[in-house]
């Protein structure tokens, strides 16, 4: 089911035995639009050490009640690497990071999120986890944070289109599937949906989206509802 992520932020953690925190924000990957990691935020159980959590620790969502079960008890999560805060998430660190849960990696190929193939209670052989660690292993750099695109300019191929005030994310799989666009005045202030299939590039140093659309294109599709491409938010 497609969720805005600005609804997750802030909902429960419950460990195995135990609340550890709340949502903070979530890393993808820019190629994929893969969700890799959630960020959270374990207030003074942890001393606001940040602790990544991964789509294969993620259990049930309960949307009502704001919580998402992890599959994991306490004391796992309070051994597992530390992070810098300050710095990007190293290849070095996931690998560290898959070794210390024994789970098979999202860069062997087994699907996009790493969510298809394998239950969160099984653990391959230590021959098959190192083979699969390898794999990749100076695949570094595509590891964004979702809140900090908030905000970016979108620019169609003619023109600046306006801004990312939110992401859908698909949450039967952990993907990124629409970045919501404020499309300001010259779309009479409407939100619209622009597919992840349209983007072309990402310009993290100028906080800019490139896409392969004309506003005409937008205007185009939105009238006519094709969500593929771009769809006002609620379909009016």
């Amino acid at each position: 089911m497609l969720k805005n992520i600005k609804e997750l932020y802030g909902h429960k953690l419950n460990a195995m035995d135990g609340e550890i925190g709340r949502v903070r924000d979530f890393f993808f990957d820019d190629r994929s639009w893969a969700i890799r990691y959630l960020v959270a935020d374990t207030g003074s159980w942890m001393e606001g050490k940040m602790v990544l959590l991964a789509p294969p620790s993620f259990g049930r969502l309960n949307q009502g009640a704001n919580e998402l079960d992890i599959k994991l008890t306490r004391s796992q999560i309070e051994s597992s690497p530390p992070i810098d805060a300050h710095k990007p998430v190293s290849r070095q660190y996931e690998i560290d990071y898959y070794r210390y849960y024994g789970w098979p990696v999202y860069w062997d190929g087994g699907g996009m999120t790493g969510l298809r193939g394998y239950p969160i209670e099984s653990t391959p052989a230590r021959a098959r986890i190192d083979e699969q660690l390898h794999i990749g292993s100076r695949n570094e750099g595509h590891l964004r944070s979702l809140n900090a695109i908030t905000g970016y300019y979108i620019h169609a191929t003619d023109g600046l289109i306006g801004s990312v005030s939110a992401l859908m994310v698909d949450d039967s799989v952990w993907a990124v599937r629409d970045f919501v666009v404020d499309a300001g005045h010259w779309y009479a202030g409407r939100e619209i949906l622009i597919s992840t299939g349209n983007i072309e590039s990402i310009s993290y140093e100028d906080s800019k989206v490139f896409v392969n659309l004309t506003k005409a294109d937008i205007q185009a599709t939105a009238a006519n509802e094709v969500a593929a491409h771009a769809t006002p938010i609620g379909g009016q």
